[in-house]
């Protein structure tokens, strides 16, 4: 058995091409295509997922909801730059930002509100100026503490002159801003879909619930820990960035009173059990986790399947899929998947994985 300081970054390395690579997500939601990996493997499609649920299973789904995070804009001395706001804390928001000669004090302007659109106290916003108030020493992002000077609005208006901050591989402009949402999401926090959940229509969702299938609701909102890459061979070295979850008592006891298989949509949906679990039973909690799962790994929550999306090579997502399903069964199917086209990455297909 291979020991878990053995595994090193180019253990999940594969080769992707260009094309497979989706731009732009396919309509209805629920006909993208669906490769299940059990004992074989079979070619469905995701709406045929109904299938493979029985009365008295349990869907865990992430209601975490992506926020338009990011920000064009230009400093005071005329250079675009761009911002992605990624949490808040006493003294800021921390921020990575794209742009020349940024510095402790650096201005910044961002969007032009629309004529009392939104109020700070009785100041109409038209447009929202930042300032950096320190560079933080991280070699490997642009990151930035930044003061908006909003009073505390600053939601109000990302969701106004925000956008939502699609991954770098998506070239192309998503005109729906709902179509990087899933239909259940709720919670706002995210600064990237759940993307196994964006397959799920509410008539599929509805089709599930009629065979008598429970539903439970986690949330996990998706912070840089999600997509910042690896980038020491040794993985072990790799230092997940905290991302915050919550799951409530009521959810909690509907997950630990399954009696059929449980299900769990998307890796964050996992982490976000893995992270709660206590002796096999899921805690109510409210928190942040730094869990990095990758093989081998001893799964704690009772986790009978995973819904998922094709992963980056090398990357986080890739290598929690892999300590579930077997890292040598998980490249084997992914080979299988290029060979029959199938989509990869955000708006691609999925997977529906049995241990």
């Amino acid at each position: 058995m291979q020991t878990k300081h053995q595994m090193k970054l180019s253990d999940f390395d594969y080769y992707l091409p260009k094309e497979l690579i989706a731009q732009s997500p396919v309509e209805p939601r629920d006909a993208s295509r669906l490769m299940v990996l059990g004992k074989n493997v079979e070619h469905r499609n995701f709406s045929d997922i109904v299938d493979y649920f029985e009365k008295g299973d349990t869907l865990v789904l992430n209601d975490s909801r992506v926020i338009p995070a990011k920000l064009q804009g230009k400093k005071s001395t005329g250079g675009r730059v761009e911002a992605l706001v990624i949490s808040k804390n006493d003294a800021g928001y921390e921020c990575l930002i794209r742009g020349r000669n940024l510095h402790a004090g650096s201005k910044l302007h961002f969007g032009q509100l629309e004529a009392g659109k939104i109020e700070a106290g009785k100041i109409e916003v038209r447009k929202l100026e930042a300032t950096i108030l320190e560079v933080r020493n991280n070699p490997n992002t642009n990151r930035y503490l930044v003061d908006f000077g909003c009073n505390g609005n600053l939601d109000s208006i990302l969701e106004n002159i925000g956008e939502a901050p699609l991954p770098p591989y998506i070239k192309k402009k998503l005109e729906d801003k709902n179509r990087y949402q899933t239909v259940y999401s709720k919670e706002k926090g995210s600064i990237a879909a759940p993307t196994a959940g964006l397959h799920f229509t509410n008539g599929l969702l509805d089709r599930i619930i009629r065979k008598g299938v429970n539903i439970a609701y986690v949330t996990l909102h998706v912070g840089l820990g999600t997509f910042t890459p690896v980038k020491v061979e040794d993985i072990e070295k790799h230092t997940m960035e905290p991302e915050y979850i919550s799951i409530s008592t009521e959810n909690a006891k509907i997950i630990n009173q399954n009696n059929g298989k449980l299900m769990a949509a998307g890796t964050t949906t996992v982490k976000a059990l893995e992270s709660s679990s206590v002796n096999g039973k899921t805690t109510a909690m409210e928190g942040f986790s730094q869990l990095f799962i990758y093989p081998p790994y001893e799964f704690k929550s009772k986790i009978d399947g995973i819904i998922t999306n094709f992963h980056l090579p090398g990357s986080t997502l890739l290598m929690l899929v892999s300590a579930y399903a077997g890292r040598e069964r998980l490249m084997g199917a992914y080979s299988e998947a290029i060979s029959r086209s199938y989509r990869f990455y955000s708006f691609g297909d999925a997977m529906l994985i049995f241990r």
